[in-house]
């Protein structure tokens, strides 16, 4: 519970501990915010980790000159693109026996099926639209790749996806971070983040608790 209670504080508070590794790191700062994005879009068992919200931040830290622009950008992006071509690569070496795994604390076969449900509705478009959806985010390329979706075609919606979400988050984080309102109520703004993120996968689960009732 205590471990719980300290990854809350550190995700409602992220400017202030993302400032302190900038001061503390200097330019090792941008291998760390490599690492995070990796993992949380790479890893199926790490998609608790801060995304959207890491990148609002890191974009506001930016403007004031703790971070280049620039060089965050295509650091965070390389790091997107890599991380779900690494989870596709893991999901199509394992394959379909993937869905036969029990449930556990380092495995939600729960959300690996809705993900794969949402792949089948929507095709390639689910590795870009994935990228805006905590959960989905980290399943859509390990389904993809269980799929077996094409190299080539799962590569143009991995650079699109990817690129796209880094940008958005990022320069949002670097043009509006800074704005008093938005400085002063940060927080506020970091849990109405992660809230409109999961909304998406709220209706989910609403409308699937519907038609099994």
């Amino acid at each position: 519970m205590e471990l719980l209670t300290h990854f809350i504080d550190i995700v409602l508070h992220l400017d202030v501990y993302l400032a302190a590794l900038v001061g503390q790191y200097g330019m090792w700062i941008y291998a760390i915010l490599f690492a995070i994005i990796f993992a949380e879009t790479g890893l199926v068992v790490t998609p608790f980790l801060p995304g959207d919200s890491l990148l609002f931040v890191a974009g506001a830290l930016a403007a004031v000159g703790d971070m280049d622009i620039g060089a965050l950008l295509l650091t965070l992006s390389v790091a997107a693109v890599l991380g779900n071509s690494a989870n596709y690569a893991i999901g199509r070496a394992l394959g379909p026996r993937v869905f036969q795994w029990p449930d556990s604390r380092f495995f939600n076969r729960r959300a690996l099926e809705k993900t794969h449900a949402f792949y089948e509705k929507h095709g390639g478009k689910t590795i870009i639209i994935s990228r805006f959806l905590p959960l989905f985010r980290t399943f859509a390329p390990f389904v993809a790749g269980i799929g077996a979706m094409p190299w080539w075609r799962f590569t143009m919606f991995n650079l699109a996806g990817g690129v796209g979400w880094v940008a958005s988050l990022t320069l949002a984080g670097y043009w509006f971070g800074n704005v008093p309102w938005v400085k002063s109520n940060l927080t506020l703004v970091i849990v109405a983040i992660v809230v409109i993120t999961l909304i998406p996968a709220a209706i989910g689960w609403w409308q699937h608790r519907k038609s099994e009732g």
